[in-house]
């Protein structure tokens, strides 16, 4: 079993940053991606960033310059920064996570979500 818990959403004023964890735990031999998705009410999961292992970040063009997605492979952690937040980037902030377990099972895995709101 694998779990990934959220964490660091909350209310902030349009302009502002927040910073949101995102910690695996469980049966994991080695994390291959990490990312971050939202999903506002009646809309579908939104892709919003991506980091791999190894090689670039990427990012959608609705965050691109203002969100930075890092991760902490010693710790199994992934965040994402979030600057110059808007009244559209209100939503429930979900991290995804494509783990190979012990059992050499490979599965992706998501989290339980984090509120993010941003007022105007």
């Amino acid at each position: 079993q694998v779990q990934l818990v959220e964490s660091g959403g909350g209310l902030v004023q349009a302009g502002g940053s927040l910073r949101l964890s995102c910690a695996a735990s469980g049966s994991i031999f080695s994390i291959n991606a990490m990312g971050w998705y939202r999903q506002t009410p009646g809309k579908q999961r939104e892709w919003v960033a991506t980091i791999p292992t190894g090689g670039s970040t990427t990012y959608a063009e609705s965050v691109k310059g203002r969100f930075t997605i890092s991760r902490d492979n010693a710790k199994n952690t992934a965040y994402l920064q979030m600057n110059s937040l808007k009244p559209e980037d209100t939503a429930v902030y979900y991290c995804n996570a494509n783990v190979l377990t012990r059992d050499m099972n490979i599965g992706d895995y998501w989290g339980q979500g984090t509120q993010v709101t941003v007022s105007s």
